[in-house]
């Protein structure tokens, strides 16, 4: 049987380039393609890095999907199921808001893990029972997640090949997060599983993408100790709550931690509280930033802008706390109530979500009716703020005290924010994959693992 795998095309923010389409390939569709290639012959098209073939006749086609690239998907259906063959949607957004998805279009929709889903829909579609929705049960073990099909990847259409997870989900349920979601579950891979990743990737600089690389803070002990004698160079998201764990902080140091990805999304203790973010505690920010600089370890700052307890000063205030703190870089993010979310539900009652256009909700859009400021003011703001972190005056302000982080913080500041358009013109005529490898080896920080 022949299964096409599609990636619909991303909808860029006004700071993105292509560098951002090209970052790292769908690690969730190559787990599809890691699970049926053993008896089914697969074919992988990620529409941010190359076009769609319609004219071959796939027996079926599954869809991965995202809140803003479901109008996408859908359009991408159309054309296959008009002739005549059957669509799989699944991914992030069917997953939390598969009641969402109006009827007709797509054959099937996909909820939950691919390891509790695909081998189901195979085999109804070959007996010609295909049913239209399959549910994952949960009752997955971390030892049941696959591995990616990393060789299908074009490397050099990719800055980063060398994305691992440890884990699938999350332990906290922040209010405005998929993991908020019921459907989602936090479980973490066998050590010996994400070794055998590690050597697939063939490279000493790892990018772990989970949602929280310390949510399990045993078994991120136990895998530290484990890489340790490996002299790996590597970059994670934690939360902020992982700073106040000291000896968790030396491991990380010691195993080959560069950057870490922290969502602080707010430094006013009111907003943090309207979403339910139990970890964070605003007042111990400085504190949890100076232990991570104490180590060597760069920060990479997440912001959150439109939460109820923010208004027009926030953008002024954040600033002024990057700068004093030195923060290496900030991927900052308009709120966004993501359908199946907790912060959906709550705006959704409270008559606060502006549109249905699903297009707009990649957190550069305000979607929302804000509390304390207008529409126009917090996109404002939110642009505001990312052009004044990526001011030169502000990039060497923020200079990191350390000699050796000065070459890849300039490269990240300089290479990738402010002059990314250069940097993407490079990248089209040397490829991807050098581009990549180069920053990698200079300890490049990664611009985050996933979208919210």
């Amino acid at each position: 049987m022949y299964i096409k795998l599609i990636q619909p095309k991303m909808n860029k923010r006004p700071m993105d380039t292509d560098l951002k389409i090209h970052m790292a390939p769908p690690l969730g569709l190559l787990t599809v393609a890691a699970l049926l290639r053993q008896t089914h012959r697969i074919s992988l098209e990620n529409e941010n890095v190359q076009e769609i073939v319609y004219e071959d006749s796939p027996d079926l086609v599954g869809i991965s999907v995202t809140v803003d690239t479901l109008p996408r998907a859908v359009r991408i259906a159309k054309r296959f199921r008009q002739k005549g063959i059957a669509v799989v949607a699944g991914g992030i957004h069917i997953t939390t808001a598969a009641d969402t998805i109006p009827e007709g279009c797509f054959d099937v929709l996909c909820i939950g893990a691919a390891e509790g889903t695909w081998p189901d829909i195979i085999r109804d579609y070959e007996q010609g029972s295909l049913k239209r929705v399959y549910r994952c049960s949960g009752k997955l073990r971390g030892a049941d997640l696959v591995s990616p099909a990393y060789d299908l990847a074009d490397r050099d259409m990719y800055l980063y090949c060398n994305v691992i997870h440890t884990s699938r989900g999350c332990p906290f349920r922040c209010d405005f997060c998929y993991n908020s979601a019921e459907q989602r579950h936090y479980l973490n891979r066998p050590i010996a599983d994400v070794l055998e990743d590690i050597r697939a990737v063939h490279s000493r600089h790892i990018m772990f993408i989970d949602d929280n690389f310390a949510g399990n803070p045993e078994w991120t002990r136990a895998f530290l100790q484990t890489i340790r004698p490996m002299k790996l160079k590597w970059n994670a998201a934690v939360s902020v709550n992982a700073a106040r764990d000291p000896a968790l902080l030396d491991l990380m140091k010691e195993s080959g931690c560069q950057s870490l990805f922290i969502g602080f999304e707010s430094i006013s203790p009111d907003s943090i509280r309207t979403v339910h973010k139990v970890q964070n505690s605003t007042a111990e920010y400085e504190q949890a930033v100076k232990a991570i600089h104490d180590r060597g370890i760069m920060i990479n700052a997440s912001f959150v802008f439109g939460l109820d307890g923010d208004t027009r000063e926030t953008f002024r205030a954040t600033l002024d706390w990057i700068l004093q703190n030195k923060i290496e870089t900030v991927t900052s993010h308009i709120l966004t109530p993501y359908p199946g979310t907790a912060l959906y539900d709550r705006m959704k009652r409270e008559g606060r979500i502006l549109t249905d256009d699903l297009s707009l909700y990649n957190t550069a859009h305000v979607v929302f009716r804000p509390k304390q400021m207008t529409g126009r003011e917090l996109y404002t703001g939110y642009v505001w703020l990312y052009r004044q972190v990526y001011s030169l005056k502000h990039i060497l302000q923020r200079m990191p005290v350390q000699k050796r982080q000065r070459v890849p913080y300039l490269l990240f500041n300089l290479f990738y924010r402010k002059y990314g358009k250069l940097t993407d013109f490079l990248c089209k005529r040397v490829t991807y994959r050098r581009i990549g490898a180069a920053a990698a080896k200079m300890s490049y920080l990664y611009d985050g693992s996933t979208e919210r």
